[in-house]
């Protein structure tokens, strides 16, 4: 796909949350998801309040782990092509 200079597309709130699960998986720290996920901590941070009200991620000490909900949430989305 070829895109035009200066031409952005603006991610999902969907595909912004399966990057932070899957940048997660294995644990990781904050700062691993915000480059992982192409994010800044603001967001970062506004996202992983709410996949940790979901269920879908948690934080054990500094390392964010992707909750069994959550990996279910990512394979669903990577069936769909997320």
């Amino acid at each position: 796909m070829h895109l035009s200079v200066g031409v952005t597309i603006r991610r999902t709130k969907s595909t912004i949350s399966v990057e932070i699960l899957r940048a997660a998986l294995e644990g990781a720290k904050k700062t691993h998801i915000v480059y992982r996920a192409n994010l800044n901590f603001e967001v970062v941070n506004r996202y992983l309040s709410l996949l940790k009200e979901k269920g879908l991620i948690e934080q054990r000490d500094n390392l964010y782990i992707t909750t069994d909900k959550g990996r279910e949430f990512q394979e669903i989305a990577k069936y769909l092509g997320m």
